[in-house]
């Protein structure tokens, strides 16, 4: 019996003579078990420059919402069907899941990093900023979210924070954000996608989105917006498009632009454009017609189709880009084609706004409104000639073009944002203009919102249905908070 005890236990004693330590046994070299944050903090970026930018009809519909694109075969997503595809799901889990949780996850790391203290504290203010732009857009989009108790493991139930209450604490975190950058000190390097670590850019950009939040609020409390407002233009805004917040996408996969991936590599052939925007570009003579939308059918003119109508792919004109059709000269389908997160246009047309609003702002309405046009001009390709040219005309001219200062701001500005409809869409509902009107066979009005997801509805009822009552419904046509008109 002894004999076959020791022998038993031999196995055991070689092993241990072996492998003095046991746990690396478990250790697997194909799966580390700690990630550099500055992947995360990459990654978040990259997602949310996708999201925005994306012409995937299950992630990102807001070309075909506000009207610069029309759909040519399955025609759901332009007459407002989002339940189909569960559009609202793929946005809420998008910034939740992959923007914002992994902002938060690299939060965590950056202590572990190597870090000079004054870089750190950078770090933690720029990735800041980024969840409260990513923030933006959930509340923008959907109105109360769930906030104070998000991305916590153990919260699987988590209430909704009134949006209005959300939106002015993100404006208190921006302040604190903005606080905290050193431009004297470093940050991430070429981990950052979109101004190579550069502090004092990132200082620009925090001011410029601050503008961006008053100027969402002016019709809800205008004094507290122009406060915001005045406060950011003079701590130092964009003052040329060399600031614009560019993710820069490489000519090659897998880190293309996804509107390439959608447009050219799928070899789909399922967006043209409308006549809504079409006829608008033509009708003002834009020289940017060219840069959007290639010629139709005819090899002689541009042509665009009704909203929400089945429409033939040859016969209309599509989004311009050489790969996409030979000969067109536009820039959107390239596969290294920038995302802007902000631009510099943007910020122009906030500060004619703001002018007209009687915020200290410094210039008139017209110079502002003028420097927006001109620099989405050049931005698309045009020359300068080209937007003096434009700007003379009676229908664009600031001083002669129809309407309010709102009408006149909202159609240029959404003619400068036809390549973020996700923008557009948000300041559509903000400005009022232009008067779109939507397709014959819609489902319902052009959404105001987005509805909450159907797992909310299922798996977070109590909350949900909190949440509905106090926005005013869990439907498209609910305004949000800081839509008055």
């Amino acid at each position: 019996m002894k004999k076959l005890l020791l022998l038993g236990f031999l196995p055991v004693i070689m092993l241990v003579a072996c492998h003095k330590d046991l746990t690396s046994i478990n250790v697997d070299p194909k799966s580390p078990l700690s990630y550099p944050s500055r992947a995360f903090f990459t990654s978040a970026q990259k997602e949310m420059a996708d999201l925005l930018t994306s012409s995937n009809v299950n992630d990102n519909i807001f070309r075909l919402v506000v009207q610069y694109w029309n759909e040519t075969t399955y025609t759901d997503e332009a007459n407002f069907d989002l339940g189909t595809r569960q559009i609202p799901r793929q946005i809420w889990n998008g910034i939740y899941r992959d923007v914002l949780r992994d902002f938060k996850e690299a939060k965590k790391l950056y202590p572990n990093d190597a870090n000079n203290p004054n870089d750190l504290k950078n770090q933690m203010a720029i990735t800041e900023i980024m969840e409260i732009y990513a923030w933006y857009y959930l509340v923008t989009t959907f109105g109360n979210v769930p906030y104070t108790e998000s991305l916590d493991a153990l919260q699987t139930q988590p209430k909704y924070d009134d949006q209005k209450t959300v939106f002015l604490d993100l404006l208190t975190r921006l302040d604190a954000a903005i606080a905290n950058l050193d431009v004297s000190g470093e940050s991430f390097g070429s981990a950052d996608i979109i101004y190579s670590g550069d502090v004092a850019s990132w200082k620009k950009f925090a001011n410029s989105f601050k503008l961006k939040m008053g100027m969402t609020i002016a019709d809800d409390d205008n004094t507290k917006a122009k406060a915001i407002v005045e406060s950011a233009v003079a701590a130092g805004v964009f003052t040329s498009s060399a600031d614009n917040a560019s993710f820069k996408y490489l000519p090659i996969p897998p880190n293309t632009n996804p509107v390439w991936v959608d447009l050219v590599q799928s070899g789909r052939k399922d967006f043209v454009g409308t006549n809504t925007a079409v006829n608008k570009l033509k009708a003002l003579g834009d020289p940017r017609l060219p840069y959007y939308f290639t010629l139709d059918g005819t090899g002689a003119d541009y042509s665009g189709a009704t909203p929400g109508a089945s429409s033939n792919y040859a016969t209309f004109s599509k989004p311009s880009g050489p790969l996409l059709v030979p000969g067109s000269i536009g820039k959107i389908t390239n596969p290294d084609n920038p995302a802007l997160l902000m631009s510099y246009d943007e910020v122009e047309f906030y500060l004619a706004e703001a002018v007209e609003r009687n915020y200290s702002v410094g210039g008139t309405a017209m110079e502002h409104y003028n420097k927006a046009i001109t620099a989405s001009i050049l931005y698309w390709g045009g020359s300068a000639a080209d937007a003096a040219a434009y700007l003379l005309k009676p229908a664009v001219n600031y001083l002669t073009a129809t309407g309010t200062y709102k009408q006149k701001i909202g159609e240029q500005k959404w003619l400068a944002l036809y390549n973020r409809g996700w923008e557009s869409w948000i300041e559509w509902r903000r400005l009022d203009f232009p008067a779109l009107v939507k397709p014959p066979t819609a489902q319902s009005v052009i959404p105001l919102r987005f509805t909450y997801t159907v797992p909310e509805q299922n798996l977070n009822k109590a909350n949900y249905d909190a949440a509905a009552a106090a926005i005013g419904g869990d439907v498209v046509a609910t305004k949000l908070f800081w839509d008055k008109n």
